[in-house]
């Protein structure tokens, strides 16, 4: 993680202990699964207003863009009369699970007439809604379709009756979380606390899934855990194997075991390294440390290999394999060290003697962009060294488990993408050089450290477009739902509660799935159980934990159905509308669209007596929905909405 975090094995200690402190402190409550609570809706997104997204017209290109700015005050307006205009948005990339099309029009009181189409390439064209022959006065409409692969979605005018004219205020166009969409968690910590109890609801009569942490997981949806794997568990200050090896190879067997019994997927995270392995440090494992370099890149191979092995012998094959863990600053470091300057772990500058004595995989960044001859030697030397590691490490996975997926897992720091993509450029030109290519591009993503929701789309969306042949991931995240008196961490708009935390972890779910082609692959919260957990321990119950309600977030932010949630119409002053006594649900399971029944809300007394907007809402068995009213001045009468 970042430079500048504490130690995990600390930090999470101090989060165990300020929670268990905090309960002793408070009065017992009743515990329950819902501990706090987290109004988790299903995450829609609206591609179109995505920065990469982009607008053109058959006349007046210039205010395109003003169709897709997300202020409905503003719209484009064809620079020349006469009919088949139409509006096109380049989502920059293909969609396959795209459901929702709202448009929104400047003109009230008319009838408009289009056809939405969409496509993949720009040049064939599926109508997906079609009112060409449309007879209703409103200002808009919410289109419902399934189209795989859609990139360009256009609107085209196809004429209206009276003083109908074109012009779009807003054409957005909504993502929903797609079924191959990988929600996990790294929870190597079951290693840790294999005597603790999990339950959904502990105090209940059914107390639901448990008692292992894996139980409460996968019935709170999630689907995949990664596993870390030292090479030989020591301690991060002495440098002394820990009294238990946990993360270990050999404990880590049975952590897999556990997974696989409960038929979820695998994750391998190899460290290389005998403790933390993150951007600040990446210590040499004590057995290679006084290797040869040869020797070190053939250690990398086999160990690899023969853990790969030993993993597909017990039925535990890992769905994908990462070589190394955040490793913008190369790996294993040996003699070069000293130029980089780490001052940790301890252990690694206190016996500097042996882990320092060989070269390693250290990445001398500070002659980065140096005109010196000699610095950029060093820099070029740095990285043929690191990635002759990482491509060993790479070769072992596909002679060993040719069907997992090879994981290659950085940071971009907060304004410092620019690094982060000359570690593409370089680690990519060089492992192919090699014979080497990994199957997924990973990041790390922690407000605090890496800035605010929209530059981890930035990020990805960068990552995406350069390197178009690579699956992206967002291997790491977490947020709190305490401390700070509730106040958002830097960078983030979202509250350290409850429902901040389940916001926080939705919102990278959202970027993951937003990444353009499909090609966003997964994310992964970084122990939920331990580090700013998603779980609390239970008042008046030793050794027993409970979810917080904001783990939900894992169930609920898939949508099982996608309502035609707005409704658009107009009135007369003094005159009832008529509002449909249904809409149109679309059910992503079959994908078929159906109506259902919706109840609407009594108009507020006199709420038609003057021109203007009216909103009233709706109840439906799936969600809410909402009625938008114009309000039209009679014949002769003054039109209060533009004055």
């Amino acid at each position: 993680m970042s430079r500048t975090r504490l130690p995990r094995a600390i930090a999470v200690a101090t989060t165990l202990v300020t929670v268990v402190s905090a309960n002793l402190l408070m009065v017992p409550e009743s515990a329950h699964a819902t501990f706090g609570t987290a109004d988790i809706k299903p995450i829609e997104s609206n591609i179109a207003a995505k920065p990469w997204a982009s607008a053109t017209a058959a006349s007046g290109s210039s205010s395109a863009r003003l169709a897709i700015d997300g202020d409905p005050t503003t719209s484009w307006q064809p620079g020349s009369a006469g009919a088949r205009q139409w509006l096109t948005v380049d989502l920059g990339g293909t969609y396959d699970n795209l459901r929702k099309v709202k448009v929104l029009f400047p003109d009230r009181g008319v009838a408009h007439r289009y056809v939405v189409e969409a496509s993949s390439d720009g040049r064939r064209w599926k109508a997906i809604a079609d009112r060409s022959h449309n007879r209703a006065v409103s200002r808009g409409e919410v289109h419902l379709f399934t189209r795989p692969g859609t990139r360009f979605v256009r609107l085209t005018f196809t004429g209206g009756p009276g003083r109908a004219r074109a012009g779009v205020s807003e054409l957005q166009v909504f993502n929903y979380l797609r079924d191959d969409l990988t929600l996990g968690a790294d929870l190597s910590w079951m290693d840790d606390v294999q005597d603790q109890q999990h339950w959904v609801d502990p105090l209940a009569e059914d107390r639901g899934a448990g008692p292992h942490l894996l139980d409460v997981a996968k019935d709170r949806g999630i689907e995949y855990s990664r596993l870390r794997i030292f090479n030989e568990p020591r301690s991060e200050s002495t440098g002394q194997p820990t009294p238990i090896p946990r993360q270990g190879p050999e404990r880590s067997l049975a952590s897999a075991k556990w997974i696989e019994q409960r038929g979820m997927g695998l994750g391998i995270d190899f460290h290389y390294a005998d403790s933390w392995a993150d951007p600040s440090k990446q210590p040499k494992p004590r057995a290679w440390a006084e290797l040869e370099f040869a020797d070190l890149s053939n250690a990398v191979y086999d160990f690899t290999a023969d853990y790969l092995k030993r993993l597909i012998r017990q039925g535990t094959t890992p769905e994908k394999v990462a070589v190394g863990n955040e490793i913008i600053n190369g790996f294993m470091y040996g003699s070069e060290a000293a130029h980089i300057g780490t001052t940790s772990p301890p252990y690694f500058v206190d016996q500097a003697d042996i882990y320092q004595s060989k070269p390693g995989g250290g990445l001398l960044w500070k002659y980065w962009r140096s005109a010196d001859p000699v610095e950029r030697q060093l820099y070029d030397q740095s990285w043929d060294r690191f990635t002759t590691l990482a491509a060993a490490g790479i070769k072992a996975v596909r002679d060993a488990s040719p069907t997992s997926k090879v994981e290659i897992h950085v940071i971009v720091d907060k304004d410092k993408l620019a690094k982060t993509m000359e570690f593409w450029h370089q680690f990519l030109t060089r492992v192919k050089a090699k014979g080497q290519k990994p199957d997924v591009l990973a990041i790390s993503y922690y407000p605090e450290w890496h800035g605010t929701p929209e530059a981890l789309d930035l990020n990805l969306n960068t990552m995406a477009t350069t390197y178009p042949g690579y699956e992206i991931d967002i291997a790491e995240t977490a947020y709190p739902a305490s401390g700070g008196d509730g106040s958002p961490l830097p960078n983030s708009p979202y509250p350290r509660t409850i429902q901040g935390q389940a916001d926080a972890i939705r919102r990278v779910f959202q970027a993951a799935n937003d990444v353009v082609d499909n090609r966003g692959s997964g994310a992964l919260v970084w122990e939920p159980a331990g580090y700013q957990p998603m779980f609390r321990a239970v008042p008046g119950l030793a050794n027993t934990w409970e979810p917080h309600a904001s783990i939900n977030v894992f169930n609920a932010s898939r949508a099982k159905h996608i309502l035609q949630d707005t409704i658009y119409t107009s009135t007369m002053v003094r005159a009832a509308p008529k509002l449909p006594s249904s809409i149109r649900m679309l059910t992503t399971a079959n994908n078929k669209i159906t109506a259902v029944p919706v109840r609407w809300q009594p108009l507020p007394p006199g709420a038609t007596d003057r021109p203007g907007e009216v909103t009233v809402t709706g109840t439906t068995g799936t969600g809410p929905v909402t009625a938008v009213i114009d309000v039209m001045p009679s014949h002769g009468e003054h039109d209060m909405t533009t004055s």
